[in-house]
């Protein structure tokens, strides 16, 4: 029997820890969506509903707030982490 992958993994499958990513929330006095940002901290799959779901931890930017859960497929990516190619050379020359 074929293993079925958690609903959202092929969207958190763009996602890598230290990713930029964005998402909006309804702002209900002003009626307008508002965006938000923050950095992947995790990428996990959890039970949700009796099913497995990709869920991404997001530490967001704004200061003084606390990490948050969301469904993978609810987030888009802004900008991507740095890679280990950058930070791979010799820092001897630096001294």
């Amino acid at each position: 029997m074929e293993e079925k992958k958690p609903y959202g993994e092929i969207s958190s499958e763009q996602f890598e820890l230290g990713d930029i990513v964005e998402w909006s929330k309804w702002n209900k006095e002003l009626e307008i969506w508002e965006s938000y940002y923050g950095i992947i901290v995790k990428i996990h799959s959890k039970i949700v509903s009796n099913r497995l779901v990709s869920i991404s931890t997001v530490l967001p930017i704004e200061s003084g707030k606390q990490e948050q859960e969301f469904f993978s497929l609810s987030l888009k990516l802004v900008s991507r982490a740095p890679t280990n190619e950058i930070f791979s050379g010799s820092y001897s020359n630096f001294s």
